[in-house]
């Protein structure tokens, strides 16, 4: 019976295994330079089929081809920018992280600062409205007519109440 669970275990081990099975990309560089520029680029650049993720975090297909190209080219000695330039040609900007300041992306790299602003004028325009209200809280003349008429049905007298209001609106 102990046989029979050993082999078993060791089916799992072996169908699971081939799960965890995953490439690994190795690349020789010339120098420590070469290597970091890589690894800046593959954490700059977007994979064009996943949603969110880097070149560098990425086990897409794409996103190996991609590398390698980027290797290819960093070799040739192309700079950072040409590199850039190149991938944008073929999958567009949405392939930067960080879109170029242009016309076109100037929308994207303004709205977050027209958000913030227009953010803190509501709440300027709300704090002083509230400021002001507290302030002109006043009653009218028939307003302090009825409560003074409220105050004399209940036994204080008017004046008491009209000091005592006052007192309070000054709180």
């Amino acid at each position: 019976m102990k046989c029979v669970y050993l082999r078993v275990l060791s089916l799992f081990v072996l169908l699971f295994s081939v799960v965890s099975y995953a490439a690994i990309d190795t690349y020789e560089f010339n120098d420590e330079q070469t290597r970091e520029r890589f690894h800046q680029l593959n954490g700059e650049l977007r994979c064009p089929k996943c949603q969110n993720q880097s070149l560098g975090d990425s086990n897409s297909p794409i996103s190996t081809d991609l590398r390698a190209q980027v290797y290819r080219l960093l070799n040739e000695g192309k700079s950072d920018q040409q590199i850039k330039d190149y991938l944008v040609e073929r999958y567009g900007e949405y392939i930067l992280y960080r879109p170029e300041l242009a016309g076109h992306t100037l929308m994207l790299w303004l709205a977050p600062l027209a958000f913030l602003v227009l953010g803190l004028a509501v709440v300027l325009v709300l704090v002083i409205r509230r400021r002001n209200t507290v302030q002109s809280g006043g009653l009218d003349t028939t307003e302090q007519q009825d409560l003074e008429k409220l105050l004399a049905d209940s036994g204080q007298g008017s004046a008491e109440a009209t000091s005592e209001v006052e007192s309070n609106k000054r709180d």
